[in-house]
């Protein structure tokens, strides 16, 4: 009889990145912007959530997943992401609402500096599953920094 191990490997920062939407811009009525899964997200969207009224001073997220991935949009105001795979953290500020950063597995990430009347859209390839979240650093870094 065999077990099965699921081996996880150390994600490249670099393979997240911002994306950016379509932005139709009408000079008297304002501008939309449009986010297609598989176009603009590249995965089937299966959760939509968004984060508000984040209090001064207070952080979001602080975990990493498994096998979803996540595209986040600052929809009104800006915030920072903390990303970070274990041996290296990059900062990313979104504050544009036709941008959004693309998260793979495999990476702790961090929402912090919450501005005022922010609004965080979290666009997720995966249906909601407490098992698929690392909530524990200690026990992300075991897993991806072998």
């Amino acid at each position: 009889m065999f077990a099965c191990v699921i081996v996880y490997t150390m994600t490249n920062l670099d393979e997240c990145k911002i994306v950016t939407l379509p932005r139709i811009v009408d000079a008297t009525r304002g501008a939309l912007t449009v986010v297609e899964q598989l176009n603009e997200v590249p995965f089937d969207i299966k959760r939509v959530y968004w984060i508000y009224d984040v209090p001064s001073g207070e952080n979001r997220g602080g975990h990493a997943h498994k096998e979803l991935r996540q595209l986040i949009v600052p929809v009104s105001g800006s915030f920072k992401v903390v990303l970070d795979n274990g041996r290296e953290t990059r900062e990313v500020l979104l504050n544009h609402p036709w941008q959004g950063l693309l998260i793979v597995p495999g990476v702790w990430r961090t929402l912090e500096d919450f501005s005022s009347g922010a609004v965080c859209m979290c666009l997720a390839s995966e249906l909601y599953d407490a098992e698929e979240y690392i909530r524990d650093y200690d026990k992300f870094k075991e897993i991806y920094c072998r």
